[in-house]
């Protein structure tokens, strides 16, 4: 499998506006109608995919493999929030990603963000067991 190659410095944002759907409550992540964590990290890693999937060929794709987050500041219903992600550093296979999370000015959350580069047809097979 020969990798694309990916400079550090690409970039790509993804937009939310939050809904019943996105909030603690009706993810099970807490009892209270705010945006999510768990949604704050799907937002971070579609940051991530956009960023790279002009640049991936047919077959490639990326997964996630690790990530921390650091939510900071609570998002209520209606809000638009944005994710940034930013390529920080490639080795080999795996891109590592910073995001930021904004609803306007204020700082959501903080994102860092491993994925590697694989074979999609390998993996899926891999994934069901063949």
């Amino acid at each position: 499998m020969e990798l694309p190659e990916f400079a550090p410095g690409l970039s790509a944002r993804v937009e939310l506006t939050v809904t019943d759907a996105d909030t603690a409550q009706s993810l099970g992540s807490g009892d209270v109608p705010v945006l999510a964590t768990p949604r704050v990290l799907a937002l971070a890693e579609a940051a991530t995919v956009a960023a790279t999937a002009r640049l991936i060929p047919g077959g490639i794709t990326t997964v996630g493999s690790r990530a921390e987050i650091e939510h900071r500041a609570p998002t209520p219903l209606g809000r638009r929030v944005a994710a940034h992600a930013t390529l920080t550093k490639v080795d080999g296979p795996k891109l590592f990603f910073e995001v930021t999370v904004h609803d306007g000015d204020t700082l959501v959350a903080e994102v860092r963000i491993e994925r590697v580069l694989l074979d999609r047809q390998r993996f899926i097979a891999r994934a069901l067991g063949d």
